[in-house]
Order: C-alpha cells, then sequence, then structure tokens
C-alpha cells in the first residue's frame, strides 16, 4: 500500500514539475535542486530546439515530393550548410545575451540584465543588414560555389534568396530565445518556436502546392513559408519582453547605444561567432566535399542524413544549454561547486537521451530517410551515412555539455581552440584524404565526422578538469 502511496506521489510530483517548466514561472536556479533546476530548463529547452530542426525537416519532407526532388533536396540542404555561418552569427551573439544575462540574474542586478539583452539586439541588427543584402545578390554564386549543379543553381536561387534575405528573423529568433534562456525563463523560448513551427507546417504545402487562389510556388514556398513562421516567432517573443511580466523590465532607454556594455558583449560574442563559423566551414566544406565525390543524389542523402541528425541533436543541445544557464547563473550566485556539479548531472541525462537515438538511427536509419524520399540511391546514402554518424552521438552530447558549460561562464574562447584545432587542423584534412587519397568517396566524409567530435569531447574534458572556466569575467 506504502508503494502504491510513494508512487503516485512521485508521479504527481514530476507532472507538477512538467506543468510548471512549461509554464515557464519564474524560479530561483541557484537554491532549489540540481536535478529539478536542470529539468525546469531541461524540457523547454529540449522542445524549442526540437522545433528548431523542424524547420528544416519540414520544407525536406514537402520540396522532396516534387519533380526534380534530387534538385530541390539539394538546395534546401546547401543552403542550410550557408545558413549555418548566420545561425553561428545568432549562436554567437545569443551564447554572450545568455552568458551576461544569467549572470546578471545571479547577481540579483535584472535591470543590468535586461539592459545588457538589448544592446546585444542593437550589435546583431547592424551586422545582419550587411550579411543579408550581399547574401541576396550572391545567391546564385553561392550555391555554385558550394558544389550545386548549374542546374540546380538555377532551380534554387530564388530559395536561397529569400533564406537570406530574412536572415534577420533567424538572428533575432535565436537571439531573443537565448535571453530568456539567461534569464531562466525557457518556456517562453520554447513557445515561440512552437507558434513559429505551427505557422511554417501550415504555409508550406500551401505554398509549396498551391491552394484556391493562392499559385504553387514551388520550392520557393518553403522559403516563404518558413520566413513568415519565423517571423510570427519574433513578434511573439517581442511582445513577451516587452509586456513587464517578465524577470526583465525593458526600458526604451536601454536601446541607446553604451559602446562601454557593447564592446564588452562583443568580447564575450565575438569568440562565440567565431566558434560556431569553424564548425559551420567545416560543416560547409563537407558538404562540398560530398557533393563534388558523390555527384547530385549522394548530396542529396547525405543533406537528408544531416537534417535527421539535427533533429535529435538539437535537443540535445537544448538540454546542454541547461548546463549553460545553471553555469551562468550559480557562478554569478558564487555558488562555484553548484556550477561544477550542474554540468556532470546534464552529461548523464544527455548520454542517456543519445544513447536511445544512436539505436534507432542504428536500426532504423532507412525507415527514416524514406519519409523524405523515394529515390532509392539517395535513401542509401542517407542511411550510410546515418549509421557512421550516429556511432559518435554519445561522445557528441558529452562534448555538446562541456563547450555549453564553457560557453555559459562566458569563456567563450576555449572552445573556439578547440574547435579550430578538431574541426580545421584534423577533421576537413582527414576528410579530403579519406575522400580523395584513399577514393572513398563520401563515405570518407561520414567517418571523419565523429572521429573529430571523440577529440572535442576529450579535449572539452581535460579543460574543464582544470577549471579555469570558473574565473572568468562578465
Amino acid at each position: 500500500m506504502s508503494l502504491s502511496i510513494n508512487k503516485k506521489s512521485r508521479l504527481s510530483s514530476f507532472y507538477n514539475l512538467l506543468k510548471q517548466a512549461l509554464k515557464g514561472e519564474d524560479v530561483d536556479l541557484t537554491s532549489i535542486g540540481i536535478n529539478r533546476a536542470i529539468i525546469l530548463l531541461a524540457i523547454p529547452m529540449m522542445l524549442e530546439m526540437a522545433m528548431e530542426s523542424v524547420f528544416a525537416l519540414v520544407d525536406l519532407y514537402f520540396v522532396g515530393h516534387l519533380e526534380n526532388s534530387s534538385h530541390a533536396i539539394q538546395t534546401v540542404g546547401l543552403t542550410e550548410s550557408v545558413l549555418a555561418i548566420i545561425y553561428s552569427l545568432a549562436i554567437g551573439l545569443s551564447m554572450a545575451a545568455t552568458a551576461v544575462v544569467a549572470r546578471r540574474i545571479g547577481e540579483r542586478n535584472p535591470e543590468a540584465a535586461a539592459k545588457a539583452a538589448m544592446q546585444t539586439i542593437i550589435i546583431a541588427v547592424i551586422i545582419n543588414i550587411i550579411i543579408s543584402v550581399a547574401g541576396v545578390y550572391y545567391a546564385r554564386e553561392i550555391l555554385l560555389l558550394m558544389g550545386a549543379s548549374a542546374e540546380t543553381a538555377e532551380h534554387g536561387t530564388p530559395f536561397i534568396q529569400i533564406m537570406m534575405g530574412g536572415s534577420i528573423i533567424i538572428v533575432l529568433l535565436f537571439l531573443i530565445n537565448g535571453i530568456f534562456r539567461g534569464a531562466g525563463n525557457a518556456a517562453i523560448a520554447m513557445r515561440s518556436l512552437w507558434i513559429a513551427n505551427i505557422a511554417n507546417i501550415i504555409l508550406c504545402p500551401i505554398l509549396i502546392n498551391g491552394f484556391g487562389a493562392i499559385p504553387a510556388f514551388g520550392l520557393t514556398g518553403a522559403a516563404i513559408a518558413t520566413s513568415i513562421g519565423r517571423s510570427i516567432g519574433v513578434i511573439y517573443q517581442v511582445y513577451h519582453l516587452f509586456n513587464g511580466k517578465n524577470a526583465l523590465k525593458i526600458s526604451l532607454s536601454y536601446f541607446i547605444p553604451d559602446w562601454r556594455q557593447i564592446k564588452a558583449i562583443i568580447k564575450i560574442a565575438a569568440p562565440g561567432i567565431f566558434q560556431f563559423i569553424i564548425a559551420s566551414c567545416s560543416w560547409i566544406f563537407l558538404a562540398q566535399l560530398v557533393a563534388t565525390t558523390g555527384g547530385d543524389k549522394s548530396s542529396a542523402g547525405y543533406q537528408t542524413a544531416l537534417r535527421l541528425m539535427m533533429f535529435f541533436l538539437l535537443p540535445a543541445w537544448g538540454l546542454s544549454n541547461a548546463a549553460a544557464t545553471l553555469v551562468g547563473q550559480n557562478l554569478g550566485a558564487g555558488h562555484l561547486d553548484r556550477a561544477e556539479k550542474s554540468v556532470y548531472q546534464t552529461m548523464k541525462y544527455i548520454v542517456v537521451f543519445l544513447g536511445f537515438v544512436s539505436l534507432l538511427f542504428l536500426t532504423c536509419g532507412h525507415l527514416f530517410a524514406a519519409i523524405f524520399t523515394n529515390d532509392r540511391q539517395v535513401i542509401a546514402v542517407a542511411t550510410q551515412a546515418l549509421q557512421i554518424l550516429s556511432a559518435g552521438f554519445i561522445i557528441y552530447g558529452i562534448g555538446m555539455v562541456l563547450i555549453s558549460a564553457f560557453n555559459g561562464a562566458g569563456d567563450t574562447w576555449t572552445p573556439t581552440k578547440i574547435n579550430i584545432f578538431a574541426f580545421w587542423i584534423f577533421q576537413i584534412p582527414l576528410a579530403y584524404f579519406l575522400a580523395k587519397y584513399l577514393e572513398m568517396g563520401p563515405k570518407g566524409v561520414f567517418i571523419a565526422i565523429p572521429i573529430a567530435e571523440v577529440g572535442i569531447a576529450l579535449a572539452a574534458f581535460i579543460l574543464f578538469r582544470r577549471g579555469k572556466w570558473k574565473k572568468t569575467i562578465v
């Protein structure tokens, strides 16, 4: 009888915790139990990142059923690879925002947190205007540079122009969510992505295939739908940022540039941006290497595998972001040991999650790939890629948590140095050697990826144990 009561009590307690996580109530994350704090942050963060990955999957699903689907799939995949540079900007700025906001919240100074958040938005808008104009103007050249055939580039130019032109929306979506995560309110970040994705899922089939008086835009319709969906998500974020009901109270005076603070934010953000540009450029090179050694079919298969992989890795990244927030807030509150324990505890959760995902891809990879295309050659390449890449998922997860911990502490230089060595000095030459000199083609590229991720995890663990990150001043 007592066991039954205890079981009901535990279920009730978990249900209340889940409800609290999804609702997004303000909680002092530096004083409650570490496991409770991780769950309160991780559930909405994982759902948020799952929704970010849904954008590409939805586009991939609908364009994969168009005529000349291999060209369409390749365009979506190559565009996403290029947009990875935009994501790098967005992620780097959001990391800086999360680190500074979390540290100020931990110090019980929400006014300084709000001001820092607004200064980060100013930086994002200025930088992205330049990138958007360049992306629209050189759209076709970008696709050709990525290894697309002339026919694929011709089909895909309007798609990449719309995606690059609306890149400010991508940056704001990431950045404002980073601000909310730093403040400990991950639920708003999650809901903004849910809203954006629901709009995208509704609009994609309508704009791609046409509906009633609405003409069919084909591949271009996917870009329009995604841009509108993300814009709706940003509108939702902005409303909650300015409604005065959260820990961050925004004043118009915070939008006046404070060059001293902007300089301090850039000092944190610059290596963070560079950190992800290093990784993104590596992925771009790998995508181009697959396209040139395997052709359009192999490129489409690889892009399909990457989108599927990211669908599961992004939630894991969301879980690792819980460590970043907890590290930042606990360092601000002076709880150094608690900051470290939060990282190790988060690591345990991510190992379990990604261990399950690995089994899924190793056994059912072909079934997942078949959802997005009927082309047998594309499915075969995607299946092979998923099986090879998933072998290293658990290691990816451990490295992900450790990198997030450094970033949450404001120590963005350490992960940057790790990435330079792992991606540019090791992964790219290894992939080139395997694909070209050993004539393994795309398979050689696939093998190089998990090998490099093992190096990242080992280096991050050694440097984390040294504890220099605890002394970072933000």
